[in-house]
């Protein structure tokens, strides 16, 4: 991990503000994306939120289905299987 020289104090709320050039580097933006925080040894981790599939944990090309991230993988796996069932009633 490198330090960025950037320092933010904690407000009264226990708010933290992430500065604008690394929201920028992250391609964050404002009202639409999420981080996911916990903690690693003594330190707290943020990373830019995500969603992954509900089966395999695969962030690229997912779609949400009832409220969970299923990965395009997944749905053709799920089409072959439900033709396999078909095909065997």
């Amino acid at each position: 991990m490198r330090s960025t020289g950037m320092i933010r104090a904690v407000d009264k709320m226990g708010r933290v503000v992430i500065p604008k050039e690394i929201r920028a580097q992250l391609g964050v933006q404002n009202d639409v994306d999420s981080f996911e925080i916990y903690m690693e040894g003594d330190s707290v981790v943020l990373r830019k939120y995500q969603p992954t599939c509900i089966f395999f944990f695969f962030f690229a090309d997912s779609v949400e289905f009832g409220g969970h991230t299923v990965c395009k993988n997944c749905i053709e796996k799920l089409n072959d299987l439900k033709k396999q069932s078909e095909e065997n009633n």
